[in-house]
């Protein structure tokens, strides 16, 4: 049977690096906090394994009163409405792509024109004619590119990403699929001190990520054969991960509960994607797993019986990134392809995913 290779990975970030301690300061500020309050919100922020997440709004970085997104008002004042969120989602997604796409391909000698489908992900911002449009029309590719958007599935969407390249490619050896990831999580700050939105409001940064998928795999560099796939979902978790649309901004529940939604399915979900390949847990090198939260990967890591060192790329992107929704797994699959050596060919690679549903996503990728 045909196969489909990752030929190229890359990744970019907004300029602007906030700290943990800077967003943890402007919600006590927003959210009107009593002491005791942002003692326990500052607690959260420093649990969460991350020191830094990236923006593309500079009120992160700011004051209250020197905002210019916000309102300079005690408590934001009016709030912002969700068509002032989009405008700045409109105005700044297709140069984090492009940003993205120029990490992926700039180290690779291929013509665009050549490049046959493009796939768009994103649930932080929509707008047509949109991204997938753009990016045809300032890369020059060919207006007969096919074109696929993936919205509005949250942290696990590009897995579907991938399985659309995926099938592209085994129909056309010929074919080169280019998909990228763009997510604004930072533009969705609602105020509200319920406790999930409060999690959310710790978690979440923007980035974007794209990915080069060809039909045959190149002569020279690293490449990666998406060898199966294998999918799930914990419905009695449908409401413990959530994503929906307010007058205000996206909305994102995500409970405490998730960790251990996830450490319940996640044995099973390796069980069977590796029993369809006929493979055991043992037999896999490295492990790109969606750093959703830190509290998430330890639940993995217990129930699958790894250490802190198989999940190191994870810890790392959470640590500097934070969880950037749909690009963040590839983040941790490009941390591992830059590292790939001669003496890596034939090993495995395990990946997973998740987000709502409560949806799980799984991955087997071979070094080649």
């Amino acid at each position: 049977m045909s196969k489909s290779y990752i030929t190229s990975v890359g990744i970019a970030t907004p300029e602007i690096r906030i700290s943990q301690s800077q967003v943890a300061s402007l919600m006590t500020e927003t959210l009107e906090m009593e002491e005791m309050e942002s003692i326990r919100l500052s607690a959260l922020y420093r649990a969460t394994g991350i020191q830094h997440r990236y923006t593309v709004m500079e009120d992160y970085s700011r004051e209250n009163g020197d905002f210019e997104f916000f309102p300079n008002t005690a408590g934001m004042e009016p709030f912002p409405t969700i068509g002032p969120r989009m405008r700045l989602y409109e105005k700044f997604a297709l140069k984090l792509a492009l940003k993205a796409i120029a990490d992926c391909l700039n180290p690779m000698d291929i013509d665009l024109k050549k490049i046959t489908h493009v796939i768009t992900v994103s649930c932080t911002g929509l707008y047509a004619p949109g991204l997938d449009i753009e990016l045809v029309e300032k890369l020059k590719l060919d207006p007969s590119a096919q074109r696929t958007c993936i919205n509005f599935m949250g942290c696990y969407a590009a897995f579907n990403a991938l399985k659309v390249a995926d099938w592209a490619c085994k129909a056309n050896e010929n074919a080169k699929v280019l998909i990228v990831c763009v997510e604004l999580c930072s533009l969705h700050f609602l105020k509200n001190k319920n406790p999930d939105q409060m999690i959310s409001n710790a978690l979440f940064g923007d980035g974007a990520a794209a990915v080069l998928i060809e039909g045959k795999k190149q002569d020279e560099g690293n490449s990666l054969s998406m060898e199966s796939f294998y999918c799930s979902l914990a419905l009695d978790g449908k409401n413990d991960m959530a994503w929906h649309i307010t007058d205000h901004g996206f909305e994102m529940t995500l409970s405490s509960y998730v960790p251990e939604l996830i450490k319940g399915g996640i044995k099973n979900l390796t069980d069977k994607l590796l029993k369809n390949i006929n493979m055991e847990l043992s037999s896999i090198d490295y492990f790109a797993i969606h750093p959703g939260g830190k509290r998430i990967l330890e639940a993995i890591e217990n129930e699958l019986g790894l250490s802190k060192h198989d999940n190191r790329y994870a810890y790392d992107v959470l640590k500097h990134y934070g969880n950037m929704s749909s690009p963040t797994v590839l983040f941790v699959l490009q941390s591992i392809f830059k590292e790939l050596k001669e003496a890596d060919r034939g090993k495995n690679i395990l990946s997973f995913a998740f987000g709502p549903g409560l949806t799980l996503e799984s991955m087997l990728l071979k070094v080649c």
